[in-house]
C-alpha cells in the first residue's frame, strides 16, 4: 500500500534549525506536488509549502517565507523541508502530502498524507 512517512522532527530552541524529510513508499513524487502542512495546538491546519517536483516551482505560507525551504534534490522518493530561524509559533505537528496539482496543494485537499512529525520550538 502506498504511503508517506515524515521524520526529522524534534525539539529546538528559538533561532535553531531542523530539516524534515518525507519518504514515499509504493510511489514517487516526480510528476506531483509535494506539500508540507502543520497544525499547531488549537489551530487549523496551515499550508507551509507546495513544491512541484516536476519543474521546481514552489510556494510558501506568509509566516514561513524566507525561513523555510522545500527541497527536492533528485532523491525521489524523498523530499525535505529545511526550517531555519525557528520560532515558538512554528511549534506543531508537521505533515507532508502528495497532490496532483498546485491548486489542490494550496487547499490541502485530495492528497495522500503522512502521519506527521512533531516540531517543538522553545523560547
Amino acid at each position: 500500500e502506498p504511503r508517506l512517512v515524515e521524520s526529522g522532527g524534534g525539539s529546538v530552541e528559538a533561532g535553531g534549525s531542523l530539516r524534515l524529510s518525507c519518504t514515499a513508499s509504493g510511489y514517487q513524487f516526480m510528476g506531483y506536488i509535494a506539500g508540507w502542512f502543520r497544525r499547531a495546538p488549537g489551530k487549523d491546519l496551515e499550508a507551509v509549502s507546495c513544491l512541484s517536483v516536476t519543474d521546481g516551482t514552489s510556494e510558501y505560507g506568509d509566516s514561513v517565507k524566507g525561513r523555510f525551504t522545500a527541497i527536492d534534490d533528485g532523491a525521489d522518493p524523498t523530499v525535505w523541508l529545511q526550517m531555519n530561524d525557528l520560532k515558538p509559533e512554528d511549534t506543531g505537528l508537521y505533515y507532508c502530502a502528495r497532490f496532483d496539482d498546485m491548486p489542490n496543494c494550496r487547499r490541502g485537499q485530495f492528497g495522500s498524507w503522512g502521519p506527521g512529525t512533531q516540531v517543538t520550538v522553545s523560547s
